[in-house]
Protein backbone atom coordinates (compact mmCIF):
# COMPACT_ATOMS: atom_id res chain seq x y z
CA UNK A 1 0.00 0.00 0.00
CA UNK A 2 1.24 3.49 -0.83
CA UNK A 3 0.08 5.99 1.83
CA UNK A 4 0.36 9.65 0.84
CA UNK A 5 0.30 12.30 3.60
CA UNK A 6 -1.24 15.72 3.76
CA UNK A 7 0.42 19.06 4.33
CA UNK A 8 3.02 19.18 7.07
CA UNK A 9 5.18 16.40 5.67
CA UNK A 10 7.42 18.86 3.80
CA UNK A 11 10.88 20.10 4.72
CA UNK A 12 13.39 22.43 3.06
CA UNK A 13 15.49 20.56 0.53
CA UNK A 14 13.09 17.66 0.11
CA UNK A 15 13.34 15.95 -3.27
CA UNK A 16 16.38 17.97 -4.40
CA UNK A 17 18.74 15.00 -4.15
CA UNK A 18 16.27 12.77 -5.98
CA UNK A 19 15.92 15.32 -8.77
CA UNK A 20 19.66 15.13 -9.25
CA UNK A 21 20.17 11.39 -8.78
CA UNK A 22 17.02 9.60 -10.00
CA UNK A 23 16.18 9.88 -13.70
CA UNK A 24 12.75 8.29 -13.12
CA UNK A 25 11.89 10.70 -10.32
CA UNK A 26 13.18 13.68 -12.31
CA UNK A 27 11.25 12.71 -15.45
CA UNK A 28 7.94 12.29 -13.60
CA UNK A 29 8.56 15.50 -11.67
CA UNK A 30 9.08 17.32 -14.96
CA UNK A 31 5.76 15.90 -16.20
CA UNK A 32 4.12 17.19 -13.00
CA UNK A 33 5.66 20.61 -13.59
CA UNK A 34 4.27 20.75 -17.12
CA UNK A 35 0.85 19.63 -15.89
CA UNK A 36 0.81 22.28 -13.13
CA UNK A 37 2.09 25.14 -15.33
CA UNK A 38 -1.32 26.29 -16.65
CA UNK A 39 -2.60 26.66 -13.07
CA UNK A 40 0.29 28.28 -11.17
CA UNK A 41 2.47 31.35 -11.61
CA UNK A 42 5.63 29.78 -10.20
CA UNK A 43 8.09 27.06 -11.19
CA UNK A 44 7.78 23.72 -9.43
CA UNK A 45 11.46 22.87 -9.77
CA UNK A 46 12.55 26.34 -8.60
CA UNK A 47 10.28 26.11 -5.55
CA UNK A 48 11.66 22.71 -4.57
CA UNK A 49 15.25 23.84 -5.01
CA UNK A 50 14.64 27.06 -3.04
CA UNK A 51 12.58 25.48 -0.27
CA UNK A 52 10.30 28.55 -0.46
CA UNK A 53 7.03 26.69 -0.25
CA UNK A 54 5.47 28.16 2.85
CA UNK A 55 2.22 29.20 1.13
CA UNK A 56 -0.62 26.67 0.96
CA UNK A 57 -1.12 27.31 -2.75
CA UNK A 58 2.52 26.35 -3.30
CA UNK A 59 3.22 23.64 -0.73
CA UNK A 60 0.25 21.45 -1.63
CA UNK A 61 1.05 21.21 -5.35
CA UNK A 62 4.75 20.72 -4.47
CA UNK A 63 3.93 17.84 -2.13
CA UNK A 64 1.56 16.35 -4.70
CA UNK A 65 4.30 16.38 -7.34
CA UNK A 66 6.83 14.85 -4.96
CA UNK A 67 4.43 12.05 -4.01
CA UNK A 68 3.47 11.27 -7.62
CA UNK A 69 7.16 11.25 -8.57
CA UNK A 70 8.11 9.04 -5.62
CA UNK A 71 5.46 6.54 -6.68
CA UNK A 72 6.95 6.44 -10.19
CA UNK A 73 10.36 5.75 -8.66
CA UNK A 74 9.04 2.94 -6.46
CA UNK A 75 7.14 1.41 -9.38
CA UNK A 76 10.27 1.53 -11.57
CA UNK A 77 12.01 -0.52 -8.87
CA UNK A 78 9.23 -3.12 -9.05
CA UNK A 79 7.20 -1.98 -6.05
CA UNK A 80 3.58 -2.10 -7.20
CA UNK A 81 0.88 -1.28 -4.66
CA UNK A 82 -2.29 -3.30 -4.22
CA UNK A 83 -3.91 -0.13 -2.88
CA UNK A 84 -3.21 3.58 -2.50
CA UNK A 85 -4.62 5.97 0.07
CA UNK A 86 -4.00 9.58 0.96
CA UNK A 87 -5.05 12.60 2.96
CA UNK A 88 -5.63 16.09 1.54
CA UNK A 89 -3.32 16.55 -1.46
CA UNK A 90 -2.21 12.98 -0.75
CA UNK A 91 -5.69 11.87 -1.86
CA UNK A 92 -5.12 13.60 -5.17
CA UNK A 93 -1.71 11.93 -5.55
CA UNK A 94 -3.28 8.56 -4.71
CA UNK A 95 -5.97 9.10 -7.36
CA UNK A 96 -3.31 9.84 -9.99
CA UNK A 97 -1.16 6.87 -9.00
CA UNK A 98 -4.23 4.58 -9.05
CA UNK A 99 -5.21 5.88 -12.49
CA UNK A 100 -8.50 7.38 -11.29
CA UNK A 101 -7.27 10.83 -12.38
CA UNK A 102 -4.93 11.71 -15.23
CA UNK A 103 -1.80 13.61 -14.30
CA UNK A 104 -3.29 16.73 -15.87
CA UNK A 105 -6.56 16.40 -13.95
CA UNK A 106 -4.65 15.77 -10.72
CA UNK A 107 -2.58 18.91 -11.31
CA UNK A 108 -5.72 20.93 -11.96
CA UNK A 109 -7.45 19.65 -8.82
CA UNK A 110 -4.47 20.17 -6.50
CA UNK A 111 -3.68 23.65 -7.84
CA UNK A 112 -7.26 24.94 -7.84
CA UNK A 113 -8.05 23.34 -4.48
CA UNK A 114 -4.99 24.88 -2.84
CA UNK A 115 -5.86 28.26 -4.37
CA UNK A 116 -9.38 27.98 -2.90
CA UNK A 117 -7.91 27.20 0.52
CA UNK A 118 -5.73 30.31 0.23
CA UNK A 119 -8.80 32.42 -0.58
CA UNK A 120 -10.41 31.23 2.67
CA UNK A 121 -7.39 32.13 4.81
CA UNK A 122 -8.27 34.58 7.51
CA UNK A 123 -11.83 33.38 7.87
CA UNK A 124 -11.06 30.64 10.32
CA UNK A 125 -8.34 28.35 11.44
CA UNK A 126 -7.34 24.84 12.24
CA UNK A 127 -5.23 23.46 15.02
CA UNK A 128 -4.06 20.03 16.01
CA UNK A 129 -4.24 19.43 19.76
CA UNK A 130 -2.77 16.10 20.76
CA UNK A 131 -4.80 15.83 23.98
CA UNK A 132 -7.83 13.83 25.07
CA UNK A 133 -11.17 15.58 24.40
CA UNK A 134 -11.89 16.08 28.12
CA UNK A 135 -8.62 17.98 28.62
CA UNK A 136 -9.34 20.17 25.61
CA UNK A 137 -12.82 20.99 26.93
CA UNK A 138 -11.28 22.06 30.27
CA UNK A 139 -8.73 24.28 28.51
Amino acid sequence: VFVFPGQGSQWPGMAVELLESSPVFAARFEECERALAPFVDWSLSEMVRSGAYDRVDVVQPVLWAVMVSLAASWESAGVRPDAVVGHSQGEIAAAVVAGALSLEDGARVVALRSRAITALTGRGGMVSVPLPADEVRTL
